[in-house]
């Protein structure tokens, strides 16, 4: 028999009610979800002008959407530009909706204790892709992607998964901020097609 726990557990004098809030956010949870968007309109999704690009957010945490574990944003990819370089923990996909390109990925070793430690590997491997390609970024890839073409933008959906940030694996690190980033100008439809157009003049010269 544990004699000496029996001696100390019943220690304490604080109270929760942890459970029975449990209870209440169950149900109540059905009358909240009814009020979140299950539909989100283009002119709802908010512009970023981010240290990673142009991007343009489909679902995110801090939109008012019923989607609870997956973020996404469009990524405009001006011609002849490039996003900047980022690494992050959680693992990613993006489809090529428009455009074509390559990306370029480094692999990283890894170690998770109380904090994060980590070491690029050597090998920066090349990835080439075009419109209709779904490119994979395994976690903890330090990775950029390029648009190819001087003539047309390139644009990429990007989806990645909250649960590691859920898990307390939030680790995100810009490393090379986009060429366009500007936290001073206002991103919107119209800024799009100037940086496009400007991107176009600056090829041709």
């Amino acid at each position: 028999m544990a004699w000496d726990e029996s001696k100390v557990w019943l220690q304490g004098d604080e109270e929760g009610d942890y459970y029975q809030y449990l209870l209440t956010d169950a149900a109540e949870r059905p009358v909240k979800d009814a009020k979140r968007k299950k539909i989100v309109r283009p002119n709802e999704m908010p512009w970023e002008m981010a240290p990673q690009g142009l991007l343009k957010h489909l679902l995110n945490e801090q939109m008012n959407t019923r989607m609870e574990t997956v973020d996404a944003y469009m990524q405009i990819l001006p011609p002849g530009s490039r996003s900047g370089k980022h690494r992050h923990l959680a693992e990613e996909c993006l489809y090529v909706l428009e455009g074509s390109g390559y990306d370029l990925h480094q692999d990283c070793d890894v170690e998770i204790t109380d904090t994060f430690h980590w070491k690029p590997q050597d090998e920066v491997k090349r990835f080439d892709w075009k419109a209709g390609d779904v490119i994979y970024l395994p976690p903890n890839t330090i990775h950029q992607h390029f648009n190819a073409d001087p003539e047309k933008p390139a644009r990429l959906i990007s989806a990645i998964n909250r649960i590691y940030k859920y898990c307390g694996l939030n680790d995100l690190e810009q490393i090379e901020n986009a060429p366009e980033y500007d936290p001073s100008v206002k991103l919107d439809a119209h800024k799009i097609a100037e940086y496009i157009q400007k991107a176009k003049q600056k090829q041709n010269t």
